[in-house]
């Protein structure tokens, strides 16, 4: 694993694990894991283009640690790049123990973003807004 806590910043999204999010033995599904990733991404996606986005993509996951049952996971996410109508968004899962402060990275991913008008065409994703 990469880094060895995690980012220093706001998670887009921050979940307790729970029993019907797992399988028989307390055991988090992959599935469960990577739709919370995608619900962070979604947001930041959303965010960006002004509107709705929605998931055209996602590049390889591969699971490094576990999540069971009771543990909080954070999954930040970040835009990577935008194109004409389309975004990347990165992000990481991190998992933290119920009882403790131990926290260890899960799995990280990209995932691209298609902005979409009323009817569900692509439309171009307006510029960056300063504050």
């Amino acid at each position: 694993m990469s880094n060895p806590k995690p980012p220093d910043e706001q998670p887009a999204i921050r979940v307790t694990a729970m029993p019907a999010d797992a399988n028989f033995y307390g055991d988090i599904f992959g599935g469960w894991l990577m739709s919370m990733m995608d619900l962070a991404a979604s947001n930041v996606a959303s965010r960006r283009s002004a509107g709705r986005a929605v998931t055209v993509a996602i590049d390889a996951v591969s699971f490094h640690h576990p999540v069971h049952v009771g543990d909080e996971l954070s999954v930040y996410a970040n835009v990577m790049s935008v194109g004409r109508s389309s975004m990347k968004i990165a992000t990481v899962a991190w998992q933290r123990d119920r009882d403790s402060e131990r926290t260890a990275k899960v799995t990280e991913a990209s995932f691209t973003y298609i902005a979409i008008d009323e009817q569900g065409k692509p439309r171009p994703v307006p510029p960056e807004r300063t504050p």
